[in-house]
């Protein structure tokens, strides 16, 4: 068996907590990234939901792929699965990935289901900035989850306008920036 890849397109680029031999900067052809799932969980509760990353149909994604070694494969997915899969609005699916040497390579990574009831496509950044202020969960506040996204994408040299608008209406609420509470 062959060492497999992985493709994270949000905190798994700076938080994939399963062991790698190689992390490459990768484009995924055919999905976007986009706030676009309703958390109900980690950024927010069923009451109130948050808003969390998820790769939508249409347009690419420039992201990171994570080369895991052969041996480590069911271990790397049964951890993927208990992380992505907490509540099923993630589709578990391989996907051929496009690695910063030009080389393509088959990833695991995990899409949005558009039919599930968390789904939240389509949000302007206005309608996700009032879905994202205020929302908390398991793993913390739901603004938290959005500037670090932002921050660690300008780290790798990544744009996103539609959240950094988001981190804009954020820093107007607060009166300031943001980047003090800004976590790894």
């Amino acid at each position: 068996m062959d060492d497999f890849w992985v493709f994270g397109y949000g905190s798994l680029m700076w938080r994939p907590g399963f062991d790698h031999e190689e992390t490459r900067p990768a484009r995924l052809f055919g999905y976007h990234r986009a706030l676009c799932v309703r958390s109900f969980v980690h950024r927010g509760t069923p009451e109130r939901p948050g808003l969390v990353l998820g790769l939508d149909r249409g347009g690419s994604c420039q992201g990171v792929a994570f080369r895991v070694r052969a041996d480590a494969r069911d271990a790397v997915v049964d951890y993927l699965r208990a992380r992505e899969l907490v509540t099923h609005v993630y589709l578990e699916t391989t996907r051929r990935v496009r690695l910063d040497s030009g080389d393509h390579v088959a990833a695991l990574t995990y899409v949005v289901d558009r039919g599930h009831q968390q789904y939240a496509g389509g949000l302007s950044a206005d309608d996700a900035h009032l879905a994202v202020r205020g929302a908390r969960g398991q793993s913390g506040p739901n603004e938290d989850y959005v500037l670090n996204t932002v921050e660690h994408l300008r780290t790798l040299g990544i744009r996103d306008h539609h959240l950094e608008t988001i981190v804009r209406h954020l820093e107007t609420d607060a009166g300031n920036p943001l980047s003090s509470r800004l976590r790894a």
